[in-house]
């Protein structure tokens, strides 16, 4: 993203001030930034301003992210707007109608997780051998004898 050359102050807010209105942490501002979702402007004093108009950027971003989509998939979306600019209402409805699939997705993944875990509770079983949740079709048994996730085998590999 590419600041604005010489701003009008009127248009630019201090970090401080820009995150009491966005109600995002100074901390989160400065690591979006170095993510490449906000850019900012050196005041003559040299300290970090923010465009007005991002404010409807960062509300953007929360929103996604309580979506569950990844920074990385923010920020194809923010660079995928005309010009880098702030993202319109219109934006909004384009990209989320998008994001729907991969949500119902989740929403199924999550849904037989809730169903496994209701019949698991209380069970204490921790086995390797039988728990659905940490070893779905026992795919741990054809790595051998003993506890073969703690040992180190992840559960990613086959």
């Amino acid at each position: 993203m590419k600041p604005v050359s010489e701003p009008r102050s009127s248009n630019w807010i201090a970090i401080g001030d820009f995150a009491r209105r966005s109600g995002v942490a100074a901390s989160a501002l400065r690591f979006y930034e170095g993510q490449r979702l906000l850019a900012s402007h050196r005041n003559a004093s040299g300290r970090r301003q923010f465009a007005r108009s991002d404010l409807r950027r960062v509300a953007f971003i929360r929103a996604a992210q309580a979506v569950g989509l990844s920074l990385d998939q923010i920020r194809q979306a923010l660079a995928s707007l005309p010009e880098q600019r702030t993202p319109t209402q219109r934006d909004w409805t384009r990209l989320s109608s998008a994001w729907r699939p991969m949500l119902d997705q989740k929403i199924i993944e999550l849904t037989r997780l809730r169903d496994q875990l209701a019949s698991c509770i209380g069970c204490g079983c921790l086995s390797l051998t039988k728990c659905a949740l940490y070893n779905p079709g026992d795919v741990a048994a054809r790595r051998g004898n003993g506890a073969r996730y703690l040992m180190g085998d992840g559960s990613s590999q086959s």
